[in-house]
């Protein structure tokens, strides 16, 4: 079973570290885009999920005509800093998703890092030791299931931030 890669807009950022010499972001996707990308590929019907472990585990069973059952792959989730049980749920769908190879991708990006400055001026907007711009991915390249090229920018400076390509 193959699914596509995820489109640009698919992926959001977050931000890993912060100083006022620079941050880290890291890619990361929500559980709609998995949605969403099962019902394309296999359709609304032929997948389901289910909660163990007090929704600690996410198993994603996908339905085989051939075999005439569910075949199911399973993963394990954290509790977020906000919500914390829907947090989980949520973690564990997630990464249930990524053993069906749904944005696995993502385990390829390069390290992220954006300087507070550049000769262009600010990147980002540090202030009391956080900083609440938006970075969006603005382009990336897929090969292979493999992240071989990524820009990404400011959108709340409207400013490119961040250009990478494989070697």
């Amino acid at each position: 079973m193959n699914f596509r890669t995820l489109c640009a807009d698919e992926i959001e950022c977050r931000i890993g570290q912060i100083s006022d010499k620079g941050l880290t972001l890291l890619l990361y996707k929500d559980a709609r885009v998995d949605q969403n990308i099962l019902d394309e590929t296999v359709g609304c019907m032929n997948w389901q999920k289910r909660y163990v472990r007090e929704n600690a585990n996410c198993i994603v069973g996908i339905w085989d005509e051939e075999k005439k059952q569910w075949v199911e792959k399973e993963d394990t989730g954290t509790e977020s800093f906000t919500e914390a049980e829907k947090g989980l749920a949520s973690d564990s769908f997630k990464r249930a998703c990524v053993n069906w190879g749904i944005g696995r991708c993502l385990y390829t990006a390069p390290f992220i890092y954006i300087p507070a400055n550049d000769e262009k001026g600010a990147n980002f907007r540090f202030n009391n030791g956080k900083c609440r711009d938006k970075f969006v991915v603005e382009k990336i390249v897929i090969d292979n299931k493999q992240i071989t090229g990524l820009a990404i920018r400011n959108a709340t400076l409207n400013k490119r931030v961040f250009v990478w390509q494989k070697p």
